[in-house]
């Protein structure tokens, strides 16, 4: 009997993992949205808004730990990890930066399809080389739906509306790799570390660099802050909750899902962002985006039926050579 018990926990807890992580996509989708109000409310840069969500992300979360009394978790995660911390910190500031200037030059859907689509492949692919195996059989067809659904989305009718789309293409290449760098790293730490740790850590080492870089290059061209009480409440949403609970719950999922199992799983943030742009914003989605975002919902629900497979006694023998 403990078998089965051990194998419905596992697989309990994984089914958990996904939801937690498919919950961090749908918040970042509205991310996109956010930004381009921000755009009509105030004069701040896209790398501007990214500093000022990062750091309101930092400052909540430091306050949250402090009242539970985790900050000396806190302290010995960057003691014990300072290099991968500091590459997840890094990672996941140049991903927002990048992803909000993607925004801004090509449009909410392009850009988040662009952004999301590399990180599937790129991190299936690292997952692989390191474990000298091959995916799963069973993930084969939930990526190839996951990247159709994407395609489909990014050719659907109206989606690329930005002033610069080669430039706003270029950024969310870019933002996708250090997406994709920040997930299989934070993969590792998350296994051994307290989501609400390991967020807060991560976000504060990438507020405290984002944060200067921003003032330095918005100094004297554009303003560094904003009174409008709207434009606040817009920067307060986007640290609060596509941040700091976003990423809480991606590291939650971590800990009992696969890096590529987590790519695929977020892609319900560029479903999210097009429903939003074509609702709110007249980029159309199309018959094509629809059929796209039905494709990507699909993949994340098979996430759940395909079992993670471990490495077979072939590859545990290789990995033992010298």
């Amino acid at each position: 009997m403990t078998p089965t018990r051990t194998f419905a926990s596992g697989t309990d807890a994984s089914a958990l993992g996904l939801l937690q992580i498919c919950a961090a996509g749908a918040l970042w989708g509205t991310g996109g949205l956010a930004v381009v109000v921000l755009q009509d409310l105030t004069d701040l840069t896209v790398l501007m808004v990214s500093a000022h969500r990062m750091a309101v992300a930092a400052a909540v979360l430091l306050l949250l730990v402090a009242v539970l009394r985790r900050l000396g978790h806190v302290r010995a995660v960057l003691t014990a990890a300072p290099a991968r911390v500091c590459a997840v910190g890094l990672s996941t500031a140049a991903y927002q930066a990048l992803y909000f200037t993607a925004v801004v030059n090509v449009g909410v859907s392009v850009a988040t399809v662009v952004a999301l689509g590399l990180a599937p492949v790129l991190v299936t692919v690292w997952e692989s080389v390191r474990s000298r195996s091959l995916p799963a059989p069973g993930r084969w067809p939930v990526l190839a739906a996951a990247l159709t659904g994407l395609v489909l989305v990014s050719l659907s009718e109206g989606t690329t509306s930005g002033p610069r789309p080669a430039l706003g293409i270029a950024a969310a290449v870019a933002a996708g790799t250090g997406y994709a760098v920040a997930t299989v790293v934070g993969r590792d730490l998350a296994r051994g570390s307290q989501a609400i740790v390991l967020t807060t850590a991560a976000t504060t080492v990438g507020a405290a660099v984002l944060l200067p870089v921003g003032v330095v290059a918005s100094w004297g061209r554009a303003p560094v802050l904003t009174a409008d009480p709207q434009a606040v409440a817009v920067l307060l949403y986007l640290g609060v909750m596509t941040m700091a609970l976003a990423y809480g719950l991606l590291y939650a999922g971590l800990r009992t899902t696969s890096g590529s199992a987590a790519v695929i799983a977020t892609l319900v943030e560029p479903v999210t962002a097009a429903l939003l742009a074509a609702w709110l914003l007249d980029e159309r989605l199309g018959p094509l985006g629809v059929v796209g975002a039905v494709l990507i919902l699909a993949a994340v629900a098979g996430l759940a039926r395909v079992p993670h497979r471990p490495a077979g006694p072939a590859v545990r023998r290789l990995r033992r050579r010298p």
